[in-house]
């Protein structure tokens, strides 16, 4: 009998959500406004700024995923609007975008007054870290819609780029090196799953590390923003991918071109004690854990080999994860080889 993915078990079909990503390209095909430009990997939208054809704006819109019911049990509101915010930052960073304003979306059965002021008030404090402008919202109370004590919360975000400043896939080629970024947990992926497999009663009990289950689900997604520009100081960065759902194995050659592939070394980073103990309760495939989770990997990017050092030097925790190689008919995008004691 055929073992069925572990995560679609906890409710989240990756196939099918692929599946209708394709149905979404088939339906915009049908038009294209003049001014759209087409954008490496679909992290961020582009659009030509009006006036300036040197210049690009650069939208993206995201939520957190049922990391707000983790919030909600443990009533702590405070981090998830800075996941929000940092989350799509991430995303148009890809693009080299600088973040310009912030909208946000909350919304519930039962508006409380006070847990959406905490969660804007994430929002706030992390718009104001990247000087990018919470410029408005909505909050919405729908009951009928949401269950009591219930809440959901997306966000959109517009930043600018010089449009020579976009990375090229094509700069890419065999021999590059791939810098990772550490991640500090889920970020806000995999949480279907973790809720699966880490009941609520056991939230106050302690990883290997020290940390309870319920502070290390909680981790806030950290921005890259800084390091990023750190490392754009002293390399050339060629293409970046911010690793969310899908993990690396759908995230990485979303910004490569079709005759390289990205071979990955786990023994190069730390993989998270909250990953290893839910690869352990959920007995995850080597698939399911690098398509599913980021394993430890929040960011990527690809540099010259010859770059490699003064990249992984500009920032703290950076390190070389993997490199690039050419890729033949019918390989993958993406091989992950596994540390010794996961192999």
């Amino acid at each position: 009998m055929t073992r069925r993915d572990a995560y679609a078990e906890a409710g989240v079909d990756i196939a099918a959500g692929n599946e209708a990503v394709a149905r979404y390209k088939d339906v915009l095909s049908e038009w294209r406004h003049p001014d759209q430009l087409d954008a490496i990997g679909g992290f961020g939208g582009l659009f030509r700024m009006p006036g300036d054809a040197g210049r690009a704006l650069v939208a993206s819109t995201d939520g957190v995923g049922t990391k707000i019911l983790i919030a909600a049990a443990l009533q702590r509101y405070g981090s998830v609007g800075a996941d929000l915010v940092n989350h799509c930052v991430n995303d148009i960073l890809v693009v080299n975008a600088t973040p310009l304003f912030f909208l946000d979306y909350f919304a519930t059965g039962k508006l409380e007054p006070q847990i959406a002021a905490d969660v804007v008030r994430g929002c706030a404090r992390a718009c104001r870290a990247h000087q990018c402008a919470l410029l408005g919202g909505e909050t919405a109370e729908m009951p009928g819609l949401y269950r009591p004590g219930d809440f959901d919360l997306a966000g959109t975000i517009v930043g600018v780029v010089d449009t020579g400043d976009v990375p090229d896939p094509n700069d890419v080629v065999p021999g590059d090196a791939i810098v990772g970024l550490p991640a500090v947990g889920l970020h806000t992926n995999g949480y279907s799953l973790a809720r699966r497999l880490i009941p609520q009663e056991e939230f106050a009990s302690t990883l290997s590390d020290g940390v309870t289950f319920g502070d290390a689900l909680l981790a806030e997604h950290p921005s890259y923003y800084a390091a990023v520009r750190a490392i754009a100081q002293v390399a050339r960065v060629k293409v970046m991918s911010h690793i969310t759902g899908g993990g690396l194995l759908e995230n990485v050659p979303r910004t490569l071109p079709a005759n390289v592939k990205a071979v990955f070394e786990q023994q190069r980073w730390t993989v998270p004690p909250i990953m290893r103990e839910l690869v352990r309760r959920g007995e995850l495939t080597h698939e399911e854990r690098y398509r599913t989770l980021n394993m430890g990997v929040g960011y990527t990017l690809i540099v010259s080999l010859g770059d490699a050092g003064k990249a992984i030097a500009a920032v703290p925790g950076a390190a070389v994860v993997g490199w690039i190689e050419s890729r033949h008919a019918g390989e993958p995008a993406v091989v992950v080889h596994p540390a010794r004691e996961d192999a």
